[in-house]
């Protein structure tokens, strides 16, 4: 049996099938009689609109291509969820492709998105550069979610204010009393920002000479590691600010190998807020980054720049906010 058509639902409902196009388009230069014969006439056959077909009578997908820098990252489920929300109420959907994934494919998704003819394109989190994004971005109406790289013409940026976050989890370690505060890096832009906040604020309190930058990769088995090598130095750290809280469980998995209690021995702060920093067992003081704001935020420029694609560039921070809980205490007496 074939599946109904929109000259069914027209016939069922009486009317014309451009007049069931606009119900469906929700158009409100519909009688209400005649919209609810048409709605009627939709639930009784079951229709389900031919999307192909609609793409190209509208000469739009109504879909967005979202690259995400790692998929493995807890970071992103919020940023997505605020992401997808407005977009959904727009009558958009997301596509998802996993950046990690194409690195190790050897594959750019970008062109993939490109060939499908999304209507938006959204790079999430650092990406490597890439050739395929930058010419996306040329002809797709294209926003940067949670990063501030690539940077290009007419690319919005909406992120986190990486330097003001950096600021609060290094002058909470400071006002505990902590002055040997080591740094686990991150990589990119967003890396560089946090690192140099947190040796300025180091600096500031006179502390420049107590400041540690260890440089790490973004995941728990780099947190462990540079951890490892700040516990193996000749005057270890009493406190720690972790680039993201996947470096930062890395970190406490290898205070806790060494003998150390956290927060007793070592303390730790990490970055982003993920629903591991909540874990009882977990309890992670550490920044929220405001992830499900900027989620919505980029939504909301992919919009305006997919209705004004000439529009000037814009960049907009959403401000941190820093949540303490169970991993950070002042130093015991001896470590001052």
């Amino acid at each position: 049996m074939r599946p109904p058509t929109i000259r069914d639902v027209a016939e069922r409902a009486g009317v014309s099938k451009s007049l069931v196009s606009l119900v469906l388009r929700g158009s409100d230069q519909v009688r209400p009689e005649k919209r609810q014969a048409v709605l009627a006439a939709v639930e009784d056959l079951g229709y389900r609109p031919n999307a192909a077909a609609r793409s190209l009578s509208e000469r739009r997908t109504r879909s967005v291509g979202v690259l995400l820098n790692d998929m493995r990252n807890p970071w992103f489920v919020e940023l997505l969820d605020g992401l997808n929300s407005r977009l959904h109420d727009n009558g958009l959907r997301m596509l998802l492709a996993d950046g990690h994934l194409n690195r190790r494919l050897g594959e750019d998704l970008t062109r993939t998105f490109t060939e499908l003819r999304v209507d938006g394109l959204i790079a999430v989190g650092t990406l490597p550069p890439s050739e395929a994004l930058r010419a996306a971005a040329t002809h797709i109406p294209t926003v940067v979610a949670g990063a501030r790289e690539p940077d290009l013409p007419r690319v919005d940026v909406v992120a986190n204010d990486d330097e003001h976050g950096a600021r609060l989890a290094t002058e909470h370690l400071i006002a505990l009393g902590h002055r040997r505060i080591a740094h686990i890096a991150g990589q990119g832009v967003v890396g560089e920002l946090r690192r140099r906040s947190f040796e300025t604020v180091m600096g500031g309190h006179g502390l420049a000479a107590d400041a540690t930058v260890e440089q790490g990769d973004l995941t728990e088995e780099g947190g462990y590691r540079a951890m490892v090598r700040l516990l193996n130095a000749p005057e270890r750290p009493t406190a720690v600010f972790a680039f993201n809280d996947i470096a930062c469980v890395g970190a406490l998995s290898a205070a806790e190998e060494s003998g150390l209690q956290v927060p007793r021995d070592l303390s730790l702060v990490g970055y982003d807020n993920t629903y591991l920093s909540r874990l009882r067992h977990l309890w992670l003081t550490t920044v929220d980054n405001a992830s499900h704001d900027v989620g919505r935020g980029a939504a909301q420029h992919l919009l305006d720049r997919i209705e004004n694609p000439a529009r000037p560039k814009r960049t907009v921070l959403s401000p941190p906010t820093l949540e303490v809980r169970g991993t950070t205490a002042p130093p015991a007496a001896g470590t001052r």
